[in-house]
């Protein structure tokens, strides 16, 4: 069976078409990605700008022929935090359903967590034992941690890479004052939620998911994507400190230059970092491992597991 999923981000709209058959790992057949930003199009009054939705309605009908194409039987399509708060959310969902026959749904940000948590436990297997899984996107940071396919505790945290961002920094780079502030700023952020995780127990893996977290891995010295999927990658805690001290004094341009930067997220890579760094050092962990599923995988899962005859 051949599926289309349809992931509305904060930064990009990616279009994953996959081979996924019950009990055998999705394979993926083509992948397209359009940069839209579209939690940078926002009015004023929080609502995605008029040229916002013309350019989301125009990339989903793109991506349904695409789809159609390359012989899906199912699109899924989702969104996350940027269409999730956006003031004329609704008025956003009817218009990609009117004029390109697709149903957007929009998913919670704990939504995002259990089926992040559900790709990597996919991924990683029984196993793991007690897994803890780590995902920053765009808008939002996901944290999960659980013995089962679903987590004992799912949380959803406004810290992604992009809006810390926007309301965090002023100057590109960011000036000393403004990283220091948003150091301690997060820190503050995210104890309370360190604290409940804390009571779920140690994990026996610590795992993170997300184009910023391979790519930080990938300048701390992991093996790049032409590696393939099971060549173990890691996130030290000391490797990230290094690494942020040397990015946060560099422009968005230049980050862009180095191995493993996309041009597209490269204005976002620092606070990306230090969301990262603060996370790591709330929960006490000295490295996370990268798994290469992440929400995608989970709702293309989910969706077989539907198939199959299971809960949703």
């Amino acid at each position: 069976m051949r599926l289309g999923v349809l992931d509305v981000g904060s930064n990009t709209v990616h279009l994953l078409v996959v081979d996924a058959h019950r009990g055998a790992h999705p394979m993926p057949a083509s992948s397209q990605r359009t940069v839209l930003r579209l939690a940078e199009r926002l009015t004023d009054g929080g609502d995605l700008s008029d040229e916002g939705v013309d350019d989301l309605v125009r990339t989903v009908a793109d991506a349904k022929r695409s789809s159609a194409k390359l012989g899906c039987a199912d699109l899924m399509a989702f969104a996350t935090s940027a269409v999730r708060e956006c003031g004329n959310v609704a008025d956003v969902l009817a218009r990609v359903g009117d004029e390109t026959g697709v149903e957007l749904r929009v998913l919670t940000g704990k939504d995002e967590a259990k089926l992040t948590f559900l790709a990597a436990r996919r991924w990683l297997g029984w196993s793991a034992g007690r897994l803890l899984v780590v995902d920053i996107g765009g808008g939002s940071l996901e944290l999960a941690i659980g013995m089962d396919e679903a987590p004992e505790y799912a949380k959803s945290v406004p810290l992604g890479a992009g809006r810390t961002t926007r309301e965090r920094f002023t100057t590109d780079p960011p000036t000393r004052a403004d990283v220091a502030s948003t150091v301690e700023w997060l820190a503050d952020q995210l104890a309370p939620v360190a604290r409940k995780m804390a009571k779920q127990g140690r994990p026996d893996r610590a795992v993170a998911t997300s184009k910023t977290f391979r790519t930080l891995a990938r300048l701390t010295g992991a093996a790049p994507s032409s590696a393939g999927l099971r060549v173990r990658r890691v996130l030290t805690e000391s490797g990230l400190r290094q690494l942020s001290a040397f990015i946060t004094r560099m422009s968005a341009a230049d980050l862009a230059e180095l191995d493993g930067v996309s041009a597209s997220r490269a204005h976002q890579l620092v606070a990306g970092a230090l969301v990262a760094q603060a996370t790591m050092r709330a929960l006490s962990l000295q490295e996370l491992e990268i798994c290469p599923w992440a929400l995608r995988e989970g709702v293309i899962l989910r969706r077989l597991d539907q198939a199959d005859g299971e809960e949703p």
